[in-house]
């Protein structure tokens, strides 16, 4: 084997953010302040709210804001439950604070995606409107870090990936700078212990080279046909993939399209139990373009 040179309450609110409306128009936030994050959902039903005097004490909803439009925002509960609520400037918007859970007054821009409210309702008309939406201002500061950190992330994915083509366009030969096999057992496409702490390891290593760039190549031993070995070939590549992306957190936009080479390029004879052994593999290449290396 060759390696050379590489809080529960936030994942809730990550599960429901990722909760689609039914339907398929976007909606999106608004707020004077800046931009939010996009909805991919139908639009929720725009009933006309009642006027205040036909309008009698409605439900109390709990749950998270998971789709908003325009002045509307669909709750979702823990059961699951979605309610459509309409708010207006009369709404009162606070979060709670303080030792005594005192309460700061906000604007309706507060209303973000992925935020646990209480809100307090009238109905009338087969509507709901919002009289009260109350929510803690610890939730308030995770649900703004969370949309904040993801608009972030996709800004800074979007523009390392338009610079490494930019700058790879024209450039089809590289330098190898590592390669890292990991081996698989006859047929199977399981990656071992001794495997994952390879692949790790090699791009903890990569990480550190400017310019890095990853290749996995998956391969078969001679056993079986060729349908068979190419599909097993993939197979493999993407379990490594899979891998190097979930565990390792090896950035996505830094790997090439990985290929599956079946039984070619065998490294060693397949007349032997040992050399078939070497050849059940999948090569992690680590490559810097030669425009680039040294960079």
């Amino acid at each position: 084997m060759n390696s050379v040179s590489n809080t529960s309450k936030t994942c809730a609110v990550l599960a429901l953010m990722a909760m689609p409306l039914s339907g398929a128009v976007m909606a999106q936030e608004q707020s004077p302040q800046r931009s939010d994050i996009t909805v991919v959902g139908e639009t929720p039903a725009a009933e006309a709210a009642p006027a205040p005097a036909e309008m009698t004490p409605g439900p109390e909803v709990k749950g998270i804001i998971t789709g908003r439009s325009g002045d509307r925002i669909q709750v979702t509960a823990a059961d699951g439950t979605q309610s459509v609520i309409a708010f207006a400037d009369t709404t009162r918007v606070k979060a709670a604070s303080g030792l005594f859970g005192s309460k700061t007054k906000l604007t309706t821009a507060a209303l973000l995606n992925g935020l646990p409210v209480t809100v307090k309702t009238m109905q009338g008309g087969g509507a709901l409107m919002a009289s009260q939406i109350t929510f803690r201002n610890n939730d308030f500061k995770t649900a703004s870090m969370i949309r904040n950190g993801t608009a972030q992330g996709f800004a800074e994915q979007t523009a390392a990936t338009e610079a490494l083509r930019g700058r790879m366009g024209d450039i089809d030969k590289y330098n190898i700078k590592s390669t890292t096999n990991v081996y698989f057992d006859t047929g199977k496409s399981e990656l071992t212990p001794a495997a994952k702490a390879e692949l790790c390891n090699a791009a903890s290593n990569a990480d550190g080279t400017n310019n890095a760039l990853m290749l996995v190549v998956g391969y078969t031993d001679s056993t079986g046909d060729d349908d068979f070995n190419q599909t097993l070939s993939e197979k493999r590549a993407g379990r490594v993939i899979n891998y190097l992306q979930q565990a390792c957190h090896w950035k996505p936009y830094r790997m090439l399209t990985p290929t599956g080479m079946a039984k070619a390029d065998p490294l060693a004879s397949n007349d032997t139990p040992e050399g078939k052994a070497q050849n059940r593999r999948v090569a992690v290449n680590v490559l810097v373009s030669k425009g680039l290396d040294g960079l």
